[in-house]
C-alpha cells in the first residue's frame, strides 16, 4: 500500500454509461473534493439518447486510451472480453484502472497484478465483490495476516431477491426472476447471477485478497439456484431453514483451501439468514477474533457507483493492493477433497445412483416430490458438475 497526501488531478476516461456509469457520474458531482471529473466517456451506441451533451461520448476506445491528459481508466462494461482488452491496453499505457468486472478480474487477475507492478500504476476493484460492501479492501489491510479461517457470503443480490420473494411472498421461482427482472435486478439472461457465476467470480476475487492463493473459476465446484421449486422452499421451512446462494472459502488444519458455491440451508441463528432481497452479507471468520459481519447493498448503479468512487478516491492518494498474502512462504494450497452435508431433491431415482454418497442420513419419496440428505465428497460433485447440470435435480448444502 502506498498513500500520499492527494495533490494530482485524476483525469476520468470511463468506458460504459448504463446503470453504474450513470452512478458514478452523479456520485461524483457530490464529491468535489475527491479532485476528480470524467473527461470523456466511451460507449457503443452514439445514436442513444444520454442525459449528457454529445461532446462528452465517443465509440473510438484509443480516444481515451491515448490521451495523455487521462490518467485513470474507469472500466464500467458488461463485456468481459472486451474489458479485458480496455483494461490491459490501458496497464501498459501507464494510466491506473478502476474496474467493476467480476467476470474478467477472476479469469486474468494474475496477469493484471503482474501488468501493474510492471508498469508502476495500480488496479483497484472493490466494486466487483459486493457492490457496496468493501470487503476487499478490509481483507487487504485490517486482516493482513494468516489468522482467517473462512469467507462466507451472499455474494449476488439478484438471487437472493428471488430467493427472498419465493420464502416470504411464496412466489413461484419464475414469477420472483420476472419481478427481479423487472426491477433491474436480473438481467434478461439471467443465467449468471441465478446459476452461481456471478457469486463464483467474486469468490475467486475475494480468495486471492483473503488466504493469497488464484484459483481458476473452472476449478471450483458451482451450482445454482435455477431448479429450485416451493417443494424445497417448503422443506426449507418446514425444517426452520432459509435457503440461500452462498460462497465459501475456507482454510483447514493441514492448510487446505476448500472453494464453492452451493445453495444452503440457513438456520436462524446463522448472520446471513436475515439478509434479504438484493442485499449481500459477508462473514468473515478469524482464529481469535471469531466471526464479524458485513451487510449492504450488492447492486445498483448508486451502491456500485459509490464503491467505484471509493476506488478513484483511493488512487487520488495512489492506494493499491499490496497482495500481502500472496507473499507468504507458506500458503495455503487448494483443493476439493472435502466432504459436505447435503440435501438433493431428485425425479429419477436412476440420478441418485449416479452419485457416491459416502451415507445417507434420510430420505423420502413420493411421485412428485423425493429427497435425500447424506454426505458427499466435493471432489465427487466436482467431477460429474457437467452431468448433473443437465438434469432436474436440485442441490443444497445443510447445517
Amino acid at each position: 500500500m502506498k498513500i500520499t497526501n492527494m495533490k494530482k488531478q485524476l483525469n476520468i476516461g470511463l468506458f460504459g454509461f448504463g446503470a453504474v456509469g450513470q452512478g458514478l457520474y452523479e456520485v461524483l458531482q457530490h464529491s468535489p473534493a475527491t479532485h476528480a471529473s470524467i473527461k470523456g466517456i466511451c460507449i457503443k451506441n452514439m445514436d442513444k439518447e444520454r442525459s449528457l451533451p454529445p461532446e462528452f461520448f465517443t465509440n473510438n476506445a484509443n480516444a481515451l486510451l491515448n490521451n495523455p491528459e487521462i490518467n485513470l481508466i474507469a472500466e464500467l462494461i458488461d463485456d468481459a472480453e472486451e474489458a479485458y482488452s480496455i483494461v490491459k491496453a490501458a496497464l501498459r499505457n501507464g494510466k491506473s484502472v478502476v474496474s467493476g468486472n467480476k467476470k474478467m478480474l477472476a479469469h486474468h487477475l494474475p496477469e493484471f497484478i503482474e501488468l501493474q507492478q510492471n508498469n508502476g500504476v495500480g488496479i483497484l476493484y472493490d466494486a466487483s465483490a459486493c457492490g457496496s460492501i468493501p470487503v476487499i479492501r478490509n481483507l487487504e489491510e485490517y486482516y493482513d495476516n494468516d489468522l482467517l479461517q473462512s469467507v462466507t457470503g451472499i455474494l449476488n443480490g439478484s438471487s437472493n431477491y428471488i430467493l427472498s420473494k419465493m420464502f416470504n411472498e411464496n412466489l413461484a421461482y419464475t414469477d420472483a426472476l420476472k419481478q427481479a427482472q423487472e426491477l433491474g435486478f436480473a438481467e434478461s439472461n439471467p443465467a449468471l447471477d441465478v446459476d452461481g457465476f456471478d457469486a463464483l467470480y467474486k469468490l475467486v476475487i475475494i480468495t486471492v485478497h483473503a488466504f493469497g492463493v488464484y484459483v481458476r473459476p473452472d476449478e471450483v465446484f458451482r451450482t445454482g439456484i435455477s431448479n429450485i421449486s416451493n417443494d424445497d422452499i417448503n422443506f426449507a421451512k418446514e425444517k426452520g431453514f432459509k435457503i440461500k446462494l452462498v460462497a465459501h472459502v475456507s482454510k483447514n488444519e493441514a492448510g487446505k483451501l476448500c472453494l464453492s458455491v452451493i445453495p444452503r440451508m440457513v438456520p436462524p441463528e446463522k448472520y446471513i439468514y436475515n439478509v434479504e432481497d438484493e442485499f449481500n452479507g459477508v462473514v468473515i471468520k478469524g482464529a481469535f477474533y471469531d466471526k464479524q459481519f458485513m451487510f449492504g447493498r450488492g447492486a445498483g448503479g448508486y451502491p456500485t457507483g459509490s464503491a467505484v468512487l471509493s476506488d478513484i478516491t483511493a488512487r487520488g492518494h495512489n492506494y493499491c493492493y499490496e497482495y500481502k498474502k500472496m507473499k507468504l512462504e507458506k500458503k495455503p494450497t487448494f483443493s476439493n477433497a472435502c466432504s459436505i452435508k447435503v440435501y438433493f431433491r431428485f425425479n429419477d431415482q436412476t440420478i441418485l445412483d449416479g452419485l457416491h454418497l459416502e451415507n445417507i442420513d434420510e430420505g423420502y419419496k413420493s411421485k412428485s416430490f423425493n429427497y435425500v440428505i447424506g454426505r458427499i465428497g466435493l471432489n465427487e460433485l466436482f467431477r460429474q458438475r457437467d452431468w448433473l447440470a443437465k438434469q432436474k435435480i436440485f442441490l443444497a448444502e445443510m447445517p
